[in-house]
Order: structure tokens, then sequence, then C-alpha cells
């Protein structure tokens, strides 16, 4: 691993472009629950599977036990960035780091200071109506019983992508623009799994893909670089130099 992270750390010191794709891995070391490890969210028991009670069509015709789900298991507010996170931002602000690009919803990224951070799958912290879109704190959330409603009467809904719903184009797009044109492509804490998000990886035309990941992925093949390991452990060993 030494190794590794000594390449990487040249690649780093040699380039202004670079792009961070992360998954639910980033988080799991600020005490977020990945949803697919073995002690993941996947793995508890509940009179619904997770991946059904976080569907559009659940939120739609069971609203009270989607909420009640949602404000037991998805909401994490106490939870602090890790170095990770914090290494992203400082990388950002030294003018190396382009953007950072997130399966996660929980606003951590921002919370460490991370600037451009395209949360492709929505943030806990924003929430909206569904009648008048008036956005609305998590506390509306929070500090609500049952469902959540607007002053106009209409459901408050998160502003997260649940099953059965597509990602924003907007933010998708401005994604594969930051990867199409990054020097280094860095992922981590993601089993590239999940479509279309981890299809991602196919936008890069660099030569410098690199991959940090506690355990193997089926994309291990396309790395020019793999680090397998914590990602705040890895990236906590990662100097941070001015840009070039």
């Amino acid at each position: 691993m030494v190794d590794s992270i000594k390449i990487l750390q040249e690649w780093i010191d040699s380039s202004d472009n670079i792009v961070f794709f992360g998954g639910a891995g980033v988080s799991t070391e600020s005490g977020i629950p990945d949803f697919r490890s073995v002690d993941g969210l996947y793995h508890q028991e509940y009179d619904y599977p997770p991946e059904t009670m976080l569907s559009r069509t659940f939120y739609e015709r069971k609203p009270e036990e989607f909420y009640r789900f949602y404000r037991n298991k998805m909401l994490y507010l106490d939870a602090v960035p890790n170095e990770a996170h914090k290494k992203l931002a400082q990388l950002e602000q030294a003018g190396r780091l382009r953007a950072v690009i997130t399966q996660n919803i929980d606003g951590l990224h921002q919370k460490a200071g991370s600037r451009e951070v395209l949360e492709l799958h929505g943030s806990v912290l924003r929430n909206y109506c569904s009648r008048c879109g008036r956005f609305y704190p998590v506390e509306a959330i929070t500090e609500s019983r049952g469902v959540p409603h607007c002053e106009c009467g209409g459901k408050i809904k998160p502003d997260v992508v649940l099953y059965e719903e597509g990602l924003d184009q907007k933010i998708l797009s401005k994604a594969v623009r930051y990867i199409e044109k990054a020097d280094i492509l860095i992922i981590g804490g993601t089993s590239l799994v999940v479509y279309p998000a981890a299809g991602l990886i196919d936008y890069y035309r660099g030569g410098k893909l690199v991959l940090i990941n506690k355990a193997p992925t089926g994309m291990d093949y396309k790395a020019d670089l793999l680090v397998q390991g914590s990602i705040g452990e890895i990236m906590s060993q990662i100097q941070v130099h001015g840009g070039r």
C-alpha cells in the first residue's frame, strides 16, 4: 500500500484537474451505515425491505410508514466529516480538485468545506413542498410527526432520489462534463454497482483512474492505480501542496 500511496501522491502533486467520485464508503467512517455492507441497512429487519420503503410507490401509498422509517434510519445529523471529507476539501482549496461527485445524501462534503459538490442522489438537508415547491430545512422533518405538511397543505418531500425516480439530468450532465475533462479521476468508497451513477466511470478519458475501496469491485480491471483500504486512512496520508 505504501507504494500505491506514493504514486497517488505524485499524481496529485502533478495535477490541478482532479475529480473525485465517491459512494457510501466515504461516510461509513463518520458513522453513517453503508446500505450494502455486512452491517448496513440492507441487513437489518423491517416490515418491508429498505428498497421498498425508499421507493416512490411506497412514499405515495404509505407515507406514514415511509416517514417513520426515514426519520429513524436515514437521518444522521450529528455525523461529522472524516479525514476523507476534510482532505478533499483541502485539495479543492489548494486548486487541485475541481469537483466532488457523490452518491451520498448526508451533506458531509459541504460540512468539511467542499464547495463544488454534485449530489447525484440529493440531500437530506433539503426538503420541498410537492405542491407549491417551497423549500424547507431538515427540521421540517425532524420536528414534525407523521407526514410533514407545508402551509399550503402539500406534503413536504425530502429532496432525495427515491427508487423508481430518475437522477437530476442537469447534475448528471455536469458530472459527466467534469469526468470527461479530468486529468485524474479518483473513485472511492463505492462498489460501482448502482446505475446510472456507476456508469460515470465510462466517461473518463484520461490515463490516471484511481480506485480506493476496502473490497475489490467489478471495475478494478479498469483502474490505473488500485489502493485497497479505508479511504479516510488513505487520504489522511496525502499531503496537500498548492496548485501548479
